[in-house]
């Protein structure tokens, strides 16, 4: 399995993002003292992503393709929570796929995508 870290700058950002609009849920967080950055995980099903406040982990500007299935299910339930800062719509590909593209706080771009048969 492969886990993608994405720089993170506001962890509270991250949540409202991560977990108020996309529902993926907080597994956990780490910071070594109180004022240090943190480091987390969260999840959505089988997929698990890390965001990092380090520095050193990893450059904000990332970009990653997630396969899905019912995407257009997933759109609906994006569009009912009015996300002040998003409004994805779905694009067909020219390689056959149906996809979703959102942007986070940070300007890490996450693709969710189904492929058409």
């Amino acid at each position: 399995m492969i886990t993608p870290i994405f720089r993170i700058f506001d962890l509270e950002k991250a949540k409202e993002f991560y977990i108020d609009y996309l529902g993926y849920q907080l597994d956990w967080a780490h910071r070594f003292e109180e004022h240090m950055p943190v480091y987390c995980q969260v999840s959505l099903h089988e997929l698990i992503l890390h965001l990092s406040e380090h520095h050193g982990d990893c450059s904000p500007g990332s970009a990653i393709r997630i396969k899905m299935t019912d995407l257009k299910k997933y759109h609906s339930a994006l569009k009912e929570k009015k996300y002040t800062y998003a409004n994805p719509g779905l694009e067909k590909s020219p390689w056959n796929t149906v996809e979703l593209t959102v942007t986070d706080p940070f300007f890490n771009r996450i693709t969710f995508y189904e492929e058409i048969l």
